[in-house]
């Protein structure tokens, strides 16, 4: 990867966070209390199976390379992310041309720019700040700066049956880059999600660190998806 499209690729993470953010922002979101906007009527969509990933490399500015080593399975991907203490509990998606640019309701989504559990490096999930989605992130993070959050026990399943299991380790609100993210070199996940109504740009960002990985059951691992498109 040449140098100038490193500088590049850093250049737009930010405006990648905040695009994402304004896509999360447009219909549904969280206002500062837990009202809503009225959710939008379900349209059925295709039903959904994980889409292999490659397992790539990210060569940061200084020239060191990242990647997930021989080891990692090439066709992993996220499938469901379960945080019992906040009824959390949702399938995962990738965001295709096929479901158009607005990320979807009822559904956490991937970004495929970065890792997948067990590449060692950030795995990025994001989702509306709505019910049943990640509006409890949201809630807690105004309670004392999220505190009680700190040790939760965040489980992420996998395409090739494996769950992974992290703890919560910051809260991070108001936030606008995702640098810290592409410049993680640990196993860590990071969940994302909208801190107010249209136009709110900052985003909630919740980070963990990785405790444990055992193989699961592919029931467990395979949630039926039923995505909404919101709007």
């Amino acid at each position: 990867m040449s140098a100038i499209s490193r500088n590049l690729r850093y250049r737009l993470a930010p405006a990648l966070l905040v695009a994402l953010g304004v896509a999360l922002l447009a219909n549904g979101a969280s206002t500062y209390t837990t009202a809503v906007q009225p959710p939008a009527p379900t349209l059925e969509l295709p039903s959904y199976e994980p889409p292999p990933t490659l397992a790539p490399t990210i060569v940061l500015p200084d020239g060191t390379e990242i990647g997930p080593g021989a080891s990692f399975p090439a066709g992993r991907v996220a499938t469901r992310v379960v945080i019992k203490r906040l009824g959390i509990d949702l399938p995962i998606m990738l965001q295709t041309s096929d479901y158009g640019e607005y990320p979807l309701c009822d559904v956490a989504m991937y970004l495929p720019m970065l890792g997948q559990p067990g590449q060692g490096r950030a795995t990025y999930l994001y989702a509306h700040a709505q019910p049943g989605m990640f509006l409890p992130l949201l809630d807690e993070s105004k309670r004392n700066g999220g505190q009680r959050m700190i040790g939760m026990a965040v489980e992420v399943y996998t395409s090739d049956d494996w769950r992974f299991v992290y703890t919560i380790a910051e809260v991070r609100p108001h936030s606008l880059s995702l640098d810290d993210a592409f410049h993680t070199t640990t196993e860590r996940l990071w969940l994302q999600t909208s801190e107010g109504p249209h136009g709110t740009v900052p985003k909630l960002q919740v980070v963990a660190n990785f405790l444990s990985a055992e193989k699961t059951d592919p029931k467990s691992a395979h949630p039926a998806a039923h995505p909404r498109i919101c709007g």
